[in-house]
């Protein structure tokens, strides 16, 4: 099975990959096509919170119980998920069409994984099985003039 497919807040089968418009096909230079008001932390603040945050990086603790309805929210930025708890959930877009129904592809792995997602257009996210969801996300900003084209802190 697809890890990648169980993620209530990654890319999912029917992302960008088949054709639905989303953020991860905007271009170089293009501008976030979403209210700042969509943001998870404004939009969603019951189920994610800050636990760090700076000009290049911004790290988030998503919690959903079981039952639990994420309301309609954004993720701007692309971001390396540590999926530490899984349970069966629905993905929706912005407009409430089902994106991705978790209990399509099998039960929930028992063990974390970890993943890479692109930038995440208006999507909301209901918790249907019966084990919490834990998520540690982390989401790189764009490069500040100093850091762009960088090859590593050390110079070198």
């Amino acid at each position: 099975m697809n890890s990648a497919a169980r993620n209530p807040e990654g890319k999912q089968p029917h992302d960008s990959d088949t054709g639905v418009p989303g953020a991860s096909q905007l271009r170089a230079g293009e501008q976030w096509p979403w209210p700042d008001s969509l943001d998870a932390l404004v939009a969603a603040p019951d189920h994610h919170k800050l636990l760090f945050e700076n000009e290049r990086v911004r790290l988030l603790e998503v919690r959903i119980p079981p039952g639990a309805f994420v309301p309609v929210h954004t993720h701007r930025w692309p971001s390396a998920i540590y999926v530490a708890a899984q349970s069966d959930f629905i993905r929706r877009d912005g407009e409430g069409n089902v994106l991705f129904d978790s209990r399509a592809v099998g039960p929930p792995p028992d063990k974390p994984l970890v993943q890479w997602t692109g930038p995440l257009p208006p999507h909301s996210v209901e918790n249907v099985g019966s084990r919490e969801i834990l998520l540690i996300t982390t989401e790189l900003k764009e490069a500040s003039p100093k850091t762009r084209g960088s090859k590593s802190v050390t110079g070198r």
